[in-house]
């Protein structure tokens, strides 16, 4: 079985490393905010660019933080508005709701499933405060485009970097684009660690410094609070994985980019739509997302012939029972998208011999 994702595979070779880490966190015994989160988050904040990286509890929570962290310094307010892709995970619009601001969902770009710029103007109101960006499945964004936007309304431009480790567009990575990002490192991320993790990324330093509180009860000195907080840290051990695994983050993103271009390449069937790209170092490709009329065929068809996939996502958030509230909107884009879509397995794991089993068996189809 080629299986749409091998963990156990990927984190292997680091059984050594992540022993010895483990080792030099329990000899040390400080298991919180400890010297491993301060070296992944000057690590990090390196490897994007940017001046400040907070590690936190997952990637929801940097979304939602970032959010709480502008309410706190008064740039936006509970009710204003967020928009975001109607295509989008459902935690996007989950950690808006939880800030109490309100989700404005639209259509995405039909070529790179990401927010459609025109779309975005389109849905501008004197209530909307900033725009919530999300890099589909590790591709970037129209940046420019919506960064002229977002100054021109003076809006925030927030990242949802979950996908998107290591993208970048003219050596500018995914993270140092806007007013600040969150990122996942969920164990299936292209960086992630083996339980739950997140970070918050950006250049703001007021911004910055509520968030070192607001991820710990609102305190920055124990016993003294200042906001109301959250209990939402990177674990020390959790950092102590990435900060084996963070060097080989580059080079594991080019090999996906390299797998990515042998399908492009070689896959040739008429019932299959590919993924745009153009070649750049804009896509990691966390995912590798085809589409097609008949998923349900070809998803049992694959399995038969020992091939895992994966739909990214089977339900269109504004479907949802979560978000009754949504639930009379249409968006047909956004709906045909979560009707076809299937998940191709994409790995650096993946050997020669399986890229060209997943390809073989697709132009068989």
């Amino acid at each position: 079985m080629i299986k749409f994702f091998d963990l156990k595979q990927l984190n292997q070779s680091y059984e050594e490393a992540f022993h010895q880490k483990l080792q030099n966190v329990f000899d040390k015994g400080w298991y919180i905010l400890g010297n491993e989160v301060q070296t992944f988050e000057s690590n990090f904040a390196h490897f994007c660019g940017t001046k400040h990286c907070i590690g936190v509890g997952n990637g929801l929570d940097a979304l939602l933080l970032i959010l709480k962290g502008y309410i706190q310094l008064g740039t936006i307010k509970k009710g204003d508005e967020i928009i975001v892709p109607a295509n989008t995970y459902i935690a996007t619009i989950i950690a808006v709701l939880q800030a109490d601001l309100v989700p404005v969902l639209v259509e995405p770009d039909t070529e790179t499933f990401n927010l459609n710029p025109k779309e975005v103007t389109k849905a501008i109101t004197s209530k909307t405060k900033a725009i919530l960006v999300v890099h589909l499945y590790g591709q970037l964004a129209k940046m420019d485009a919506l960064l002229t936007i977002a100054h021109h309304h003076n809006l925030l431009l927030i990242e949802d970097a979950a996908q998107a480790h290591g993208a970048e567009i003219n050596e500018k990575r995914a993270g140092n684009f806007g007013n600040a990002a969150a990122f996942s490192f969920y164990p299936s991320k292209n960086l992630g660690c083996l339980g739950d993790g997140g970070a918050v990324v950006t250049n703001d330093d007021e911004l910055q410094t509520i968030i070192k509180k607001l991820r710990n009860y609102g305190s920055e000195k124990k016993y003294i609070n200042e906001y109301i907080g959250y209990n939402s840290r990177l674990d020390e051990i959790q950092a102590a994985f990435l900060n084996v695994k963070l060097p080989d983050l580059d080079k594991q993103n080019e090999q996906r980019r390299k797998i990515a271009n042998r399908f492009l390449i070689e896959i040739k069937n008429p019932k299959i739509k590919l993924p745009f790209y153009d070649g750049s170092k804009n896509h990691v490709f966390h995912l590798f997302v085809i589409q097609t009329s008949t998923r349900e065929d070809l998803k049992n068809y694959l399995f038969k012939n020992t091939i895992e996939t994966a739909i990214h996502y089977p339900i269109a958030p504004h479907q949802q029972k979560a978000l009754e509230q949504y639930n009379q909107q249409h968006f047909p884009i956004t709906e045909k998208i979560h009707q076809t879509v299937l998940s191709l397995p994409l790995s650096p794991v993946l050997t020669e011999k399986q890229i060209s089993t997943i390809i073989e068996l697709l132009n068989s189809y």
